[in-house]
């Protein structure tokens, strides 16, 4: 038994504990709600983390993003995320793409190489994108919905996209696949409706979105806790446990 991930181990098997380390796992946007999947996917055992953001770290990322202190600000995200895996889990396999997703780059990745794919990004392309790129895979994603302006970590839920309500980036998403013909994916969303921010922009389309250090990092926890469920063949402890890409059952 490895002493470091002894405690999982108690809770999944050591062949669970195998399939981990052998497990190939990405992560879309290293942000306030990607931080901290990626956080929790090296504490797990996660043998091999793929890193993709365009960003570097900024002074108001400090208030949610689990690598922004002080010391990191002007560092490229996903370089950050990489020394605080490497000092979690020093055998972890890490890469790094200091990449802008869009469909205009979408070519540059492989996907098919994935065990399991984390969308922790904000623009809507890009996650539609990659939602679709998934499907026609095979390759099994989940998708973080809107929590920004929110509150209440309590009122996340996981659901089929085809499931969700009150949340209008899940509404956004929803049509754009059904358009697509995108049958079923996995998402955190909330139901909460989004608080208006204390301080308004003369120009609303400038307006900063309101964060706070609860909210994304929770639905980045349930998003790895998934993804740790799946690879491990653990137990679904709900319905939407069972949510994914029609194409490629569990």
């Amino acid at each position: 038994m490895n002493e470091q991930f002894s405690r999982t181990e108690l809770m999944f098997g050591a062949e669970a504990m195998t399939r981990l380390k052998a497990a190939k796992v990405a992560v879309f946007g290293i942000g306030g709600v990607g931080g901290y999947a990626v956080e929790a996917l090296a504490r797990s055992g996660i043998g091999s983390i793929h890193l993709f953001d365009y960003d570097q770290i900024e002074l108001s990322n400090i208030n949610r993003q689990l690598h922004a202190t002080h010391a990191t600000i002007g560092e490229d995200k996903v370089l950050a995320a990489a020394k605080r895996i490497s000092l979690i889990n020093p055998d972890a396999a890490i890469s790094c793409h200091k990449l802008y997703y869009l469909p205009e780059t979408a070519d540059e990745i492989d996907l098919s190489q994935y065990d399991y794919i984390i969308d922790a990004m904000d623009t809507v392309t890009a996650k539609i994108e990659l939602a679709v790129r998934a499907a026609s895979l095979g390759v099994w994603l989940i998708s973080s919905m809107g929590a920004g302006n929110k509150v209440e970590a309590a009122k996340l839920e996981l659901a089929d996209i085809y499931e969700t309500s009150v949340c209008p980036l899940a509404k956004v998403i929803r049509r754009e696949l059904r358009k697509r013909g995108v049958k079923a994916l996995k998402v955190v969303y909330s139901k909460e409706e989004a608080i208006t921010p204390k301080l308004l922009s003369p120009d609303s389309r400038h307006q900063p979105i309101g964060s706070n250090a609860f909210v994304p990092a929770t639905a980045g926890l349930i998003m790895a806790g998934e993804v740790v469920k799946h690879i491990t063949s653990f137990p679904a402890s709900s319905p939407s446990s069972d949510l994914g890409n029609p194409d490629n059952p569990q």
